[in-house]
């Protein structure tokens, strides 16, 4: 999701700051999210949390003007934990099946025991807003972070630097700052970050696009309906969910909503040969008005056809205050819950090189407190292939976060091979997939890693493209291309991207879920290292297609090409799933 950015190149000036006492409440109620790029990166300066995050705003958002002082914003302290490498090694324990730990999850009590912030981190920072008149503030369970409200003219003076601006963009308004923020350095290392600042929402996806360019080869086929998606992965009508205790979920951040009169629609029209459920079961959050958005539309209608008949939640976060990030709601949401879905489908991504370390290292500890509790996070690979990152005469591919973290599982997409057959699937060339330059390779997956990087080493793009010592994604993958969607009562076809193929595979995880939970064996958890030891058994092995990239002399607009095992544009391959049930119910 590359962008077009106006300059500022204003930079933030220092002031003491007084410290005195500070309460916080007990629950935190619903956040937000968005996200932003880079620019100060070379230089670490005191008092910054943040100091390579980009504050230049694109220009597809229009500047109204600077915000009154008197206005209210609502600003999210994330304060420092404790013990996030045990915290790590713990999530290592519970998610290897070699492990006498394997699916010993945490409750929420036991990660809030484990990583809350010390006594000295929470009085510093409480003192450190009461000082400036903040009592207006909401904590988590685990006590790490804080939403508070207070005043423009306060949050400037409490963050200098801060220079909060109003923009809009398609009718949508939020408040920002233009400049970067500092904070007081006896305050500086007992936070992370402070979220409502800069990160804005990347652009919606064109769901339709993708798919436009193939729509005079494939003109008459039907698209991929549940039916289709059930021959095709190996499911019957009996593969459904049962479990009274089972559950899953889907994620919503851009102002998307699902209308339950096109889910029950879709389910009339695409549902009959399995049973299934029509509604959603729980909303988190509040539905927004006007109509329907696809990318809410494609998911819940596809998680629950493909995880049939399994309780299903939507977590909608469009944001109730123009400064909040909703993205960063909903992870706060996930430390504030103790009762949550086993399986989380989220087709949302930004740029790495748009986001701060500070802010990326810290989500991926979110990732790693949901998967100790036994929470399986997929996330979209992206539908930009390699990406492409313009460095002046020097590109570079351009990963996709949070696709490249460690701690959550990562959908790419396929096609089929013969637009007109249910046939094996290649590479759909907008599939997501790379190398992080943020968080290195885990152990988990070298070996599958170096094995593809050595195999097909003549083939790869040059090396200077890409971090070949970084976390590599996708993990598996699943049809991307060509989807039929109800939106609005009417069915749209040629729906395309990886936002389809990623609540396909969350299904198949929640019914793969409901037979473990009718065992008596614990819910799959943190996916990945389970995956990568069985180096590709039971999956479909995509081993034909390239993604796209740069369009330059160098790469000519290719990115990674798939390869037998695992590869960057598939990762493992596809579900075939009465294997992947036997492989991830032996114990």
């Amino acid at each position: 999701m590359s962008r077009d950015r106006c300059v500022n190149n204003s930079l933030p000036t220092r002031h003491n700051l007084s410290l005195d006492h500070c309460t916080a409440g007990d629950t935190m109620n619903t956040l937000l999210t968005f996200s932003i790029p880079l620019l100060f990166s070379s230089l670490v300066w005191s008092g910054y949390l943040e100091y390579d995050q980009d504050v230049l705003i694109p220009e597809d958002w229009t500047h109204v003007g600077r915000v009154d002082s008197t206005e209210e914003l609502e600003l999210t302290f994330a304060l420092k934990q404790q013990n996030v490498d045990l915290l790590e090694e713990t999530l290592r324990l519970v998610s290897d099946p070699d492990s006498a730990q394997y699916g010993k999850h945490l409750t929420l009590e036991e990660v809030s025991s484990l990583v809350h912030p010390s006594e000295l981190t929470q009085k510093v920072v409480h003192h450190w807003l009461q000082s400036h008149g903040i009592t207006n503030c909401l904590t988590v369970h685990t006590q790490d972070f804080l939403q508070c409200t207070m005043t423009v003219e306060v949050a400037e003076t409490l963050l200098p630097g801060s220079k909060f601006h109003r923009y809009v963009r398609d009718g949508h308004s939020l408040v920002r700052s233009s400049a970067p923020y500092s904070v007081h350095d006896d305050v500086h290392q007992h936070l992370d970050f402070v979220g409502g600042l800069h990160r804005l929402p990347p652009k919606e996806q064109d769901l339709s696009k993708a798919s436009s360019k193939r729509q005079s080869k494939a003109g008459v086929h039907l698209g991929v309906t549940p039916a289709i998606l059930r021959v095709r992965y190996n499911l019957t009508a009996t593969d459904v969910g049962t479990a009274q205790n089972n559950s899953q979920a889907v994620a919503q951040f851009l102002e998307q909503y699902y209308s339950p009169a096109d889910l029950a629609e879709f389910m009339s029209m695409y549902g009959r040969s399995f049973q299934h459920l029509s509604q959603v079961d729980r909303v988190v959050g509040t539905q927004g008005g006007g109509k329907a958005g696809l990318e809410a539309s494609l998911d819940i209608e596809y998680i629950m056809s493909t995880g049939a008949n399994i309780s299903t939640w939507v977590f909608t976060n469009p944001g109730r205050h123009e400064s909040q990030e909703p993205f960063l709601q909903w992870m706060v949401l996930l430390s504030n819950m103790s009762d949550l879905p086993w399986v989380h489908t989220i087709s949302y991504g930004d740029d790495e090189d748009s986001l701060s370390a500070a802010y990326m290292m810290r989500i991926n500890t979110e990732f790693m407190k949901a998967g100790v509790r036994g929470i399986s996070l997929l996330f979209a690979s992206g539908d930009s292939g390699a990406g492409c990152r313009h460095l002046g005469k020097e590109n570079s591919f351009r990963p996709s976060f949070p696709a490249s973290s460690p701690y959550v599982t990562t959908v790419g997409g396929t096609s089929f091979k013969n637009p007109f057959k249910v046939t094996y699937e290649v590479t759909d060339y907008i599939s997501g997939g790379g190398f992080s330059n943020i968080f290195k390779m885990p152990d988990y997956q070298a070996s599958a890693v170096d094995a593809y990087l050595k195999t097909v080493a003549a083939a790869l793009p040059p090396q200077s493209y890409f971090n070949t010592s970084g976390r590599a994604y996708p993990d598996m993958a699943a049809l991307s291309d060509n989807y039929w969607v109800v939106i609005n009562r009417v069915p749209v076809p040629w729906v395309s991207g990886t936002s389809a193929s990623t609540p396909v595979v969350g299904g198949m995880m929640s019914l793969i879920n409901d037979q473990r939970l009718l065992k008596g064996l614990p819910a799959l958890g943190f996916l990945n290292p389970r995956l990568y030891k069985l180096k590709g058994q039971a999956l479909f092995d995509v081993t034909e297609g390239c993604h796209l990239s740069c369009l330059d002399e160098q790469v000519q607009g290719k990115g990674f090409c798939a390869a037998p095992s695992w590869d960057p544009v598939t990762g493992w391959g596809t579900p075939n799933y009465p294997a992947l049930l036997a492989a991830l119910l032996a114990e």
